[in-house]
């Protein structure tokens, strides 16, 4: 029972189901997994220390603010390979997706992990963390317990915190970074990429599982949830967190799943079926998935799926007036995005999240042409958790990042 609903939470992690958590939501969390915040003492384990450095590999934590007051960590990871030179290789950025935070990338062996895996080829490996999730650090001045500080959705998180992410490797490395994202760590980087300033930092952008439009995604529960306008239930219920770790969620979901519902078949339908997830691990992964995220967050991409745009958040008409100068929220042009800025994709078939349809969509409006890789029979944890994801994505990665001329030695 227990693996079968860790199956469960990790899922939620990359996708946008299960209000139902907040609608019987405690905001209590399991002991050990606090995420810091100003609120906390300072003596909760860092990502380096828990995760990263007892694999052997070097690693340090950098603190950033955003210019709206949110303060990040970065984790800069090297190789455990003394033979190296010094001098690091180019940065490469880690983006993570919804409901998961910087440990999404070393949750597999090192022989596995990506980011344990850039840094043995010498690649200078940076971590994101975006507000809100465990390894971030609070506000300047928001407690985690004020609405204000969950008022904010993906395009915040590209604007401001993928944009301070950015400019910070820069002005340490003096060099243009690689971007690596998954899932939402997609939507934050094409949307960021609209920006000038911010592609002027950029080297190349890889796009693991890439979601921008989401109109045509065929995961059955989400499309239900949305189809039933949780989000604005939610909203109307002054809801503003959404925590994964409420105890009273956790006993609803074993009740759902413990003869009612294989939840097995439960994680099909919201993310596809994902052929090589290695299911003797769900019981680690669930030690650090999945991380908190907002309402607003939530609602923002139900609004895409609805309406089939991919725009900033729609506050109404009357509010979209004030806030943007018009009646409807702006599209993201990504037609913007220049073409001179090296693209590569990979996605799945069994991806019921970045459907392929919406990719074609994305494509015919980018002006360069991306490379692409496309695995029939990968779902959407697959391209993050899959024990054969080195050999079918992350060599032809590296490859095409080697091939800009910028790599390191390994």
């Amino acid at each position: 029972m227990q693996s079968s609903l860790s199956l469960l939470v990790v899922a939620t992690a990359t996708t946008f189901a299960l209000f139902i958590q907040e609608i019987t939501a405690d905001q209590t969390y399991v002991p050990n997994l606090r995420r810091r915040s100003p609120d906390d003492d300072d003596d909760a384990p860092s990502l380096c220390a828990l995760l990263i450095e007892p694999s052997g590999y070097p690693c340090t934590e950098h603190n950033i603010q955003t210019n709206d007051g949110y303060l990040l960590a970065l984790q800069r990871v090297s190789s455990r390979n003394s033979n190296l030179r010094v001098q690091p290789g180019p940065p490469v950025l880690l983006q993570h997706g919804l409901f998961m935070g910087g440990d999404a990338w070393f949750l597999n062996s090192p022989e596995q992990s990506l980011g344990f895996i850039l840094a043995d080829h010498g690649f200078d490996v940076w971590v994101g963390n975006v507000r809100g999730t465990r390894w971030s650090h609070g506000h300047i001045s928001l407690s985690v317990k004020d609405k204000d500080f969950w008022d904010f959705s993906w395009q915040e998180l590209a604007f401001y915190d993928l944009a301070k992410m950015i400019q910070y490797i820069n002005l340490i490395t003096s060099s243009k970074t690689f971007i690596v994202g998954h899932s939402q760590g997609t939507i934050m980087s094409l949307a960021a990429l609209t920006q000038p300033d911010i592609v002027e930092m950029v080297e190349a952008v890889a796009l693991l599982s890439p979601i921008s439009y989401l109109e045509h995604i065929t995961a059955p529960l989400v499309q239900r949830m949305v189809g039933m306008h949780l989000d604005q239930m939610v909203s109307a219920m002054g809801i503003h967190k959404l925590n994964f770790r409420s105890n009273l969620l956790i006993d609803l979901l074993d009740s759902l799943c413990d003869g009612h519902l294989d939840c097995n078949d439960l994680l099909t339908s919201i993310t596809g079926v994902n052929c090589c997830f290695n299911n003797s691990r769900v019981d680690f992964y669930l030690e650090y998935e999945p991380h908190p995220s907002s309402a607003k967050n939530m609602r923002h991409l139900f609004q895409m799926i609805r309406k089939g745009t991919f725009s900033q958040y729609d506050y109404g008409r009357f509010k979209n007036l004030r806030l943007y100068g018009q009646t409807k929220p702006p599209a993201f042009e990504l037609s913007s995005i220049p073409k001179s800025l090296p693209l590569w994709m990979s996605y799945g078939g069994s991806d019921a999240l970045a459907d392929t349809i919406d990719l074609q969509h994305t494509l015919k409006e980018l002006q360069s042409t991306p490379e692409l890789l496309y695995l029939e029979n990968y779902g959407h944890l697959d391209f993050i958790v899959s024990a054969k994801a080195k050999e079918d994505i992350y060599d032809h990665m590296i490859g095409f990042f080697r091939l800009l001329g910028k790599s390191g030695s390994s």
